[in-house]
C-alpha cells in the first residue's frame, strides 16, 4: 500500500544486501519509493533476492569505501533519503580479522558522508545504523542503556561501531551540520537472516533440519532481541521525521529494543518448545552446562527505547514468541525450497 510520504522519495540503501536492508527496502518499496542499493558483491543469497525485492530497486554495484564512485552517484542522482546499514556485522569475524571490520564499518562510513558533504547533494534525512554494541558492557544494574551514557567499547566490532557512531556525530555537528540521526538498535532477528551463525536463525536451522545445535557460551549472556519488521518501521518513522524537521532532529540519538532481556539459553529453549522438540531440549541442556562464555562477547545488553516513544509515539510492536513463530515459519519456507 503506497504510503503519501515516501511515495516517489528517492532513498539510497548501503548494505541493502543485508537482512535488515532487504526488510527495509520491501517496506519502502510497498510505501511507493524509489530504492536505489548499494551492493559491493552480487551475491544472489540474500533476503532481497529471494524476495525477489531486487526486481523492484536499482542496484548500484560499488565499494562503501570508494568515495569517488560515491560521490559521482550522489552528484548524478537527486537523493532524498540515505539509510546507512552496509557493515560487517559478525563478531566472531570481527575478532580474527579486525582490519577487515574496520575498513567497512569505520572507513565505510567516514567515506559514505564525507562524499555526501562533498557532493553537497539536496538531501533531507542520513540515517546511520550504529549498535548497542558501541556502549561496551556496562554493570547489569546499569541496563537498560541510555543515550547519554559513554560509548566504552573493548572488542573489535563494538570498537567498529563506536567509531563510525561519533564519526556520524562529527558530521551532524554545528561545523558540517549534516542532517544526520544515528541509531542504537538491540539484536535484530526476523525473516531473511542468512547468517547462520547468529544464534536465532542457527537454533531454528538445526531444529528444524533435526541436527545437533552446538551452544558457543554457557547461555547466561543476556541479550535485547527487536523484530525486524519494528525495526523497518522504525527506521521509516525515524526517516520520515528527519525529513521534515532536520534541524531538530540533527545529531540525535535513538536506542530501541524491548526493554525484556532473554538469557541465551532461554532464546533456546523457546525456540525448541515452538518447534516440540522438548527430547532434543533435554540434550541441549546438557551442552550448555559444559560451555563457557564465548570470548569476545558482551556477556548483558538491553535497550531503553523511552526517546523514540517520546519523540515519535513508536515502540515495538512484535512481542517476542510472535516473531519467533513468523521467523520459523519463513524459514521453514525457505529451508525446504532450499
Amino acid at each position: 500500500m503506497k504510503d503519501i510520504f515516501w511515495s516517489n522519495k528517492n532513498v539510497f540503501i548501503t548494505g541493502i544486501n543485508g537482512f535488515v536492508g532487504g526488510n527495509l527496502a520491501e517496506d519502502l518499496v510497498k510505501k511507493g519509493a524509489n530504492v536505489y542499493g548499494l551492493i559491493r558483491n552480487l551475491t544472489e543469497k540474500s533476503y532481497l533476492f529471494y524476495m525477489r525485492i531486487n526486481k523492484k530497486i536499482e542496484i548500484v554495484n560499488g565499494n562503501i569505501t570508494d568515495k569517488e564512485f560515491l560521490r559521482s552517484f550522489f552528484n548524478e542522482n537527486k537523493i532524498d533519503i540515505c539509510f546507512h546499514l552496509a557493515a560487517q556485522v559478525e563478531v566472531g569475524v570481527a575478532a580474527e580479522y579486525p582490519f577487515l571490520t574496520w575498513e567497512t564499518n569505520v572507513k565505510g562510513t567516514y567515506t559514505l558522508l564525507e562524499a555526501i558533504r562533498e557532493s553537497l547533494p539536496d538531501i533531507s534525512a542520513i540515517v546511520i545504523a550504529s549498535s548497542d554494541k558501541a556502549y561496551g558492557e556496562y554493570p547489569i544494574e546499569e541496563l537498560p542503556y541510555k543515550e547519554d551514557y559513554p560509548l566504552m567499547p573493548k572488542y573489535p566490532y563494538d570498537t567498529s561501531k563506536a567509531c563510525a557512531d561519533l564519526i556520524a556525530q562529527s558530521y551532524a555537528s554545528d561545523l558540517f551540520k549534516m542532517p544526520i540521526v544515528i541509531t542504537r538498535f538491540a539484536n535484530i532477528y526476523g525473516p531473511g537472516q542468512l547468517n547462520f551463525s547468529a544464534l536465532i536463525p542457527d537454533v531454528i536451522k538445526c531444529g528444524l533440519r533435526n541436527k545437533e545445535f552446538i551452544p558457543r557460551s554457557d547461555g547466561s549472556n543476556k541479550r535485547d532481541f527487536l523484530y525486524v519488521k519494528d525495526v523497518a518501521d522504525l527506521y521509516c518513522t525515524i526517516g520520515e521525521n528527519i525529513y521534515f524537521n532536520k534541524d531538530n532532529f540533527r545529531g540525535e540519538i535513538f536506542n530501541a529494543g524491548t526493554n525484556e532481556e532473554k538469557s541465551v539459553r532461554e532464546v533456546v529453549e523457546t525456540i525448541y518448545g515452538l518447534l516440540k522438540k522438548d527430547n532434543e531440549l533435554k540434550n541441549i541442556q546438557k551442552r550448555f552446562a559444559s560451555n563457557l562464555t564465548l570470548e569476545g562477547e558482551i556477556n548483558f545488553q538491553i535497550m531503553d527505547f523511552k526517546k523514540v516513544e517520546k519523540y515519535f509515539g513508536w515502540r515495538p510492536k512484535t512481542s517476542f514468541l510472535e516473531g519467533l513463530n513468523q521467523t520459523i515459519k519463513w524459514y521453514d519456507g525457505y529451508l525446504k525450497e532450499k
